[in-house]
């Protein structure tokens, strides 16, 4: 028999909302599979196993006493387990940030949950707990000095990328169907791409929670993690949900308008004909800035991708596109002047925080006014060009990763500019979509040799980047690469 972690979300749904699976058992099977597996790879910082028996028997007596389900409003995600990302305030939780910084004399428990935690529970979920993530979420790895390192389940002695490095892990081990994650410069994209598993980054502007219109440059996003594409669609659709009164968040959100159904499920259930214009390219902005020399590994994996595509039928056309200097010091004038609004004066505190988080900080505090505004000017010019280059495709792709995962320990501790220029190796193709505010999705396309300690083999991928708003396309696209290369029939070790 099927053991319910082996279905899909939108399998799972099906069960929930036909009463064969309640959502008490449901999240019992789950909480089960992460104490197996958490303490050996570090998925979850906190796992809130009592909050999440009272909600799913609370959800399971709502529809006992014949509350009825309405699909086109809310809890579109009904009873499906889930985790927050351990940036994101759930009221009564700590939240942990990823850093010592936020713990013992310094922990912080919220009263008020943040947007995009409210939103996942009007669509219906059961939150088992805090997923990890780096501190403060900077890095693009999950590792640091004040937790456990989220293990890439293929290979635990690697990382499993970030900063939603614990929700990669909890889907890509079977301990949540599906999980949320944010994306400020490849956050939703690099750990799904690391771990094996699907990951999108949705246009600015598209959620009414986590819309990224909110955040500094407009960068950072929420978005969906999971195994298939069709349960990634699910998702989206419970982050975009409409609340009770049909009403968008803010003016600022690109979706549909009222009374209109896109169903995202639909576009990856049902675009097995057709094709599309298709730009390929192994474009970094940073190339020039840093050594970026993508791995052997990495280029396989782009052109097995392409491969597949040109096998669809689909139209494929090589895209050249020239360095541009003006990126890489315009965005880490950005990233430093984000990281320079983090509430923390306290000499005391501030040396709690990690190397690379005190420069970042530290350099960001002497970002003037006359530089910031120079380096969005440079960003929003990327854009433009970016949007004119692209117009004629349905999608651009681009290797997912520059490297396969490196082992933990692999980024450099101590020396925090190395360690900046190590993640955009390990990186180089994420940052500039959260710049053109564009979507994206990563999807593996092959697997590595077996190593010892990788006997599967890691998981290696392209990324999707699309128009804005045309997630649809992305998830059809994406869908059919599916169908070919079958990734959701391998299990790492860890399963």
């Amino acid at each position: 028999m099927t053991e319910l972690h082996e279905r899909t979300a939108v399998d799972l749904r099906e069960l929930l909302l036909g009463g064969s699976v309640s959502p008490v058992e449901l999240t019992e099977h789950y909480l089960a599979r992460v104490a197996a597996r958490n303490d050996r790879l570090g998925a979850f910082a906190t796992v809130t196993a009592d909050a999440a028996r009272e909600r799913a028997a609370a959800l399971t007596r709502e529809r006992a006493a014949g509350e009825a389900l309405d699909d086109d409003v809310d809890q579109v995600l009904w009873g499906l387990p889930s985790g927050d990302k351990d940036l994101w305030d759930r009221a009564g939780v700590p939240t942990g940030f990823g850093s010592r910084a936020f713990a013992g004399p310094y922990a912080y428990v919220p009263d008020v949950s943040s947007d995009v935690v409210a939103q996942l529970d009007a669509a219906g979920t059961v939150s088992l707990g805090k997923t990890a993530a780096p501190e403060l979420g900077f890095p693009a790895y999950t590792e640091g000095l004040g937790f456990p390192p989220a293990r890439n389940p293929w290979d635990p002695t690697r990382t499993a990328g970030g900063s939603s490095g614990g929700a990669a892990v909890a889907v890509a081990a079977g301990m949540l169907p599906f999980a949320p994650g944010s994306d400020g410069g490849g956050s939703i994209r690099i750990p799904a791409a690391a771990c094996g598993v699907v990951g999108l980054k949705p246009t600015r502007g598209l959620l009414p929670a986590g819309g990224g219109v909110d955040s500094v440059g407009g960068l950072v996003v929420t978005g969906p993690i999971a195994r298939t594409v069709a349960d990634a669609a699910l998702l989206l659709e419970g982050m975009i949900a409409r609340g009770p009164d049909g009403a968008a968040a803010h003016p600022y959100t690109l979706r549909q308008a009222a009374g209109e159904r896109w169903s995202y499920v639909d576009a990856a259930t049902g675009g097995a004909g057709r094709k599309f214009r298709l730009a390929v390219s192994t474009f970094s902005p940073w190339t020039g800035f840093y050594d970026i020399t993508p791995t052997p590994e990495a280029l396989a994996a782009h052109y097995a991708g392409v491969t597949a595509l040109a096998g669809l039928g689909h139209d494929l056309t090589d895209l050249v596109r020239e360095p541009d200097a003006t990126y890489a010091p315009a965005f880490r004038t950005l990233w430093m002047a984000g990281a320079a609004a983090l509430p923390i004066d306290d000499p005391e505190r501030l040396a709690l925080l990690e190397p690379l988080t005190r420069w970042l900080v530290g350099v960001g505090r002497k970002v003037t006014a006359r530089e910031l505004v120079e380096a969005l000017r440079a960003l929003a010019a990327f854009e433009r060009t970016t949007l004119e280059r692209i117009a004629p495709y349905d999608a651009v792709v681009l290797p997912a990763l520059g490297m396969v995962p490196p082992e933990l320990g692999w980024f450099d501790a101590q020396d925090p500019e190395r360690n900046f220029e190590q993640q955009c190796q390990f990186t180089p193709y994420t940052s500039m979509v959260n710049v053109t505010g564009l979507p994206a999705i990563t999807v593996p396309t092959q697997w590595t040799a077996p190593t010892p300690t990788a006997p599967a083999g890691m998981p290696m991928g392209i990324q999707l980047v699309g128009r804005p708003g045309g997630e649809h396309t992305l998830l059809e696209i994406a869908a059919q690469l599916e169908d070919t290369l079958r990734w959701p029939e391998r299990r790492p070790p860890t399963w």
